[in-house]
């Protein structure tokens, strides 16, 4: 991310995301480091951008998912890990709470509707949270629009022919 910030050939970064999660502390990092970026940014979900994959999708300027995209969005969990005391679990309420404020900072959607679909019961079988698919993510403005690989490369070339411009 660095180069690309320092690089005065590039003029704007596509990130297209297809992931089932994974580090929270290092996905945060990388989500952190796009939405910095002063270049023009869009992202395009393509089969999923799941739990920690959230965060990265709305890190861009603008954000694309296309229709069949999924989203998956839980709670903080660790495999393996008991909660066998409070530390654990508050520690773990301050990281949920960062990667909610990222996100609600990052898109359109509150913290309460974005909290709700973290912990809702109804939607995944022995599990906690909710699955978006393509326009449900726009509707509930986590991501800007559904589209493909035609309309972000489109987005991104129209973000940088206006930087350019200024």
């Amino acid at each position: 991310m660095a180069a690309i910030e320092d690089s005065s050939e590039i003029d704007g970064l596509l990130i297209l995301i297809n992931t089932v999660g994974g580090d929270v502390e290092a996905g945060l990092a990388i989500a952190e480091m796009i939405g910095s970026l002063s270049k023009p940014t869009v992202s395009l979900v393509l089969g999923g951008s799941h739990s920690i994959g959230v965060p990265l999708a709305v890190s861009a300027n603008y954000s694309f998912i296309v229709p069949t995209a999924t989203m998956i969005i839980h709670p903080v969990r660790m495999n393996g890990t008991v909660i066998g005391v409070t530390q654990t679990f508050e520690y773990f309420e301050k990281i949920q709470d960062r990667i909610i404020k990222f996100v609600v900072n990052h898109s359109g959607i509150t913290y309460p509707d974005f909290k709700n679909l973290m912990l809702a019961t109804n939607q995944l079988a022995k599990d906690v949270g909710s699955i978006l698919v393509g326009d449900e993510t726009v509707k509930l403005k986590i991501i800007n629009e559904v589209g493909g690989i035609k309309e972000a490369l489109a987005k991104i070339n129209e973000m940088i022919d206006a930087s350019e411009r200024n």
